[in-house]
Formats: C-alpha cells, structure tokens, sequence
C-alpha cells in the first residue's frame, strides 16, 4: 500500500510527456492493473512499451485512449464491443465528446442501455414509469445501508 501511495506521488511529480507504469495508470483511472491487461488484449490500439521482464510503460497516448475506453465502458454504459467499432471506425474522440457535452447539458439520467452491438439505445416511454421507480428503492436502499 505504500509503495501505491509512492508511486501516485511520482506520478504528479513526473513529467507530462514521461512514460508510467502499470501502476500509475491504474491509480489515475481507478481501476485494478489487471483490468488494464485485459484492456490491452481487446483494444489493439492501446500498446504499452513492454521492457526487460515485461515491465509496462504507457505513453501519454496510450492513457488519453484509456480514459476515453474507461470513460464509455464505465460511465456511458458501452460494451466493450461497441467500443471496439467505435475505434475502428474512428470516432471515439467525436463520441466520447459529445456524450460528456451533452452529460454537463443534462440533468443526471439513467444509465444508458446498449443494443446488440453495444451503442446506446433510448428507453421505450413505457419503460420510463419502470426505470423511476427502481431508481428510488435504490436511493432508499442506499440509505439504508
């Protein structure tokens, strides 16, 4: 834990251009190292230079694409697949910066469904009494907690 808390001091300290660790990267997103792995054998795009021993070092690239892959898996609601086709046709950066202009424009909503393919379908108007009502036994189960 405190070789962590190390390293996420390095990482403030390092410069903008600098490559980082496995672990420096996981702490920025807040998501577990072995997630990033994962990440690594779906989307072809993100690949950390590997050292001696299979050290991995991500260039500022690599962590502007991962915050964008964490932003729509973990945030937006996208598959992993409906990342991939994004990605492959090349609009992620357009995707990923309208869904945020269009977030901060917008009271909170519910979480987004997906489709077949992984893109984000509105729900049915018959759904919305449904969707409201789940949402306020979660908010009572949350304080019940």
């Amino acid at each position: 834990m405190e070789e962590e808390i190390e390293n996420v001091d390095l990482f403030d300290k390092k410069a903008a251009r600098a490559f980082r660790t496995i672990t420096e990267v996981s702490a920025e997103l807040s998501v577990p190292p072995h997630v990033l792995r994962f990440w690594e054998k779906k989307f072809s795009e993100v690949a950390p230079v590997q050292r001696v021993g299979g050290r991995r070092y991500y260039r500022p690239e690599d962590i502007a694409l991962l915050k964008k892959i964490e932003y729509l898996l973990h945030k937006e609601g996208y598959t992993i697949k409906g990342v991939q086709k994004l990605l492959k046709e090349g609009t992620i950066n357009a995707v990923v910066e309208n869904r945020r202009n269009d977030r901060d424009q917008s009271a909170p909503e519910a979480p987004v469904q997906v489709d077949e393919e992984g893109l984000p379908v509105e729900p049915k108007p018959e759904l919305d009494s449904v969707i409201a009502e789940l949402e306020e036994i979660s908010e009572l189960l949350k304080k019940a907690v």
